[in-house]
């Protein structure tokens, strides 16, 4: 880009300052920026910020909750659940190491990367009926409800005098 570019009185064409998107220097600079955001972890081997963070469903099936988690490449020793005020806590570390040896060529290659992830349940969970199951990289996690407890309460709304 030159300097005359930046400048926005002028115009080669009969000086009358006309811009388009593509030539507005600060529409440039911004997705210049974003192009080099988009771009910075390609080659380097890393994830995005919150990449490591696993997918997870919460359905209500009437009387209990299930929440699946899929967890690819871990094992039921990696995970640590806990269900503290009604807020199901998540966490895993996972550790990958691949060996490869074949003829002169020797690749080892380690990842490695935590994460924890909080989730609210909308009801109140009976903390003694709360079970777990882990396959193929899926946890299952099943939280019975607390019979006749709701988080819903109507609340009267008061004229003030």
């Amino acid at each position: 880009m030159k300097l005359k570019d930046l400048v926005p009185w002028k115009n080669e064409k009969k000086g009358l300052s006309i811009r388009t998107e593509d030539q507005n220097p600060l529409t440039n600079f911004r997705n210049e920026m974003n192009r080099l955001f988009e771009n910075f972890f390609e080659g380097f081997d890393l994830t995005p910020f919150g990449a490591n963070m696993p997918v997870m469903d919460v359905v209500d099936k009437g009387t209990f909750l299930e929440v699946t988690a899929e967890l690819p490449g871990m094992t039921e020793k990696d995970i640590d659940l806990t269900l503290i005020n009604n807020v199901l806590t998540i966490k895993g570390e996972k550790k990958l190491e691949k060996e490869e040896k074949e003829g002169n060529v020797y690749r080892c290659e380690r990842s490695y990367g935590t994460f924890q992830r909080s989730i609210p349940m909308p009801t109140e969970i009976d903390p003694e009926k709360v079970g777990a199951t882990f396959k193929n990289g899926v946890l299952n996690i099943h939280l019975e409800k607390v019979a006749g407890s709701t988080n819903v309460r109507k609340i009267n709304v008061k004229k003030q005098e």
